[in-house]
């Protein structure tokens, strides 16, 4: 079997302190991948910069002069992970038999990148990276980040647990996911819809080699909140529920006012009067809110806006940049 053209992607914003070091590391990966026959010669490694406001794309740059392996896409604003994620892959589509995403921290184990290319040698077209365990964690991010895998799956996202956008996929499937046209982008519910034969590898999650977590816990809460309006419809129906319950409990106090007024058990009490409007407008404010999430999805949805727009490129093929470089990149999902 002819060795696969494997692209490993990988989004970057803000990572000048790392981003050297991230290169060399995934260089040696690479080389001795090739060396092995595992994959072939023309493979590459595509940094994306998400329009950081450091030095990311110079480093970028500098290491694409001395080294043809290394390659680049330059976003013109920050579009978000999920949107750089996917401008790489749909640009890596184009020219490889199968893609790895991972982030530019080294926080994935760069040598199970060997064990990915060997599942999919076996015929797998979608390997997802797994974490063993959460044991480096602190206590709060681990409940937390557990608690919403538990979260996305009783909601029914189709979500792997533990699993972050550390997979590979091959170029079948890549193709496919360029048919999902939605905006309000998540991948890891994404992938599992498409289907084909798929497996899992566990690894060892590592400490960040140098910067700063580029998701705190706001990030984190909205990527979370995204996931969970973008697949399921189950808080709307939530809300739903808590309105009839809501209403129950409306007939049940309304039955006791009414016997107390025909026993003559009526005491006119403010404090009762107060409780009773703060619940049922706690309960129209969550619905309202919740709804507007919704309306808010489908107007994103509908303007139907570039997700990103590329600024620069660094390839090999300047046919390819003169071609598509005037040109949106939601020209290369057609």
């Amino acid at each position: 079997m002819k060795a696969p053209i494997l692209y490993i992607s990988i989004p970057c914003y803000n990572e000048e302190e790392a981003l050297a070091k991230t290169i060399d590391h995934l260089l040696v990966v690479m080389n001795n991948l090739i060396n092995s026959e595992l994959i072939s010669k023309e493979s590459r490694l595509l940094f994306i910069d998400d329009g950081s406001k450091d030095r990311t794309w110079e480093v970028i740059k500098s290491k694409h002069q001395r080294e043809r392996m290394v390659l680049g896409l330059k976003l013109s604003i920050n579009s978000g992970h999920q949107k750089a994620l996917l401008s790489g892959l749909m640009f890596s589509r184009k020219f490889a038999d199968c893609v790895i995403s991972m982030d530019a921290d080294l926080q994935d184990d760069i040598w199970v990148v060997k064990d990915f290319v060997v599942k999919y040698l076996e015929g797998f077209e979608v390997v997802y990276g797994v974490r063993k365990s959460r044991d480096k964690d602190t206590w709060f991010k681990r409940v937390s980040a557990e608690s919403f895998y538990k979260l996305m799956l009783k909601l029914g996202v189709p979500v792997i647990f533990n699993h972050a956008d550390y997979r590979l996929l091959s170029s079948r499937v890549l193709n496919h996911l360029n048919e999902f046209k939605e905006t309000n982008l998540f991948l890891r519910g994404i992938i599992p819809l498409i289907g084909f034969r798929s497996c899992t590898i566990e690894y060892d999650r590592k400490e960040r080699i140098a910067g700063e977590s580029k998701y705190p816990l706001k990030k984190m809460l909205a990527f979370a909140w995204d996931g969970i309006t973008s697949f399921s419809n189950k808080p709307i129906r939530l809300v739903t529920t808590v309105g009839f319950i809501s209403l129950g409990i409306s007939a049940a106090v309304g039955l006791y006012a009414l016997f107390s007024k025909l026993a003559d058990h009526t005491v006119s009490g403010w404090t009762s009067i107060m409780i009773s409007l703060w619940f049922i407008g706690s309960i129209q404010l969550l619905a309202l809110g919740v709804i507007g999430e919704y309306i808010s999805k489908i107007y994103s949805e509908v303007k139907r806006r570039p997700l990103y727009i590329v600024e620069e490129y660094l390839t090999e093929s300047t046919e390819f940049k003169l071609d598509i470089e005037p040109t949106l990149i939601r020209e290369l999902r057609k």
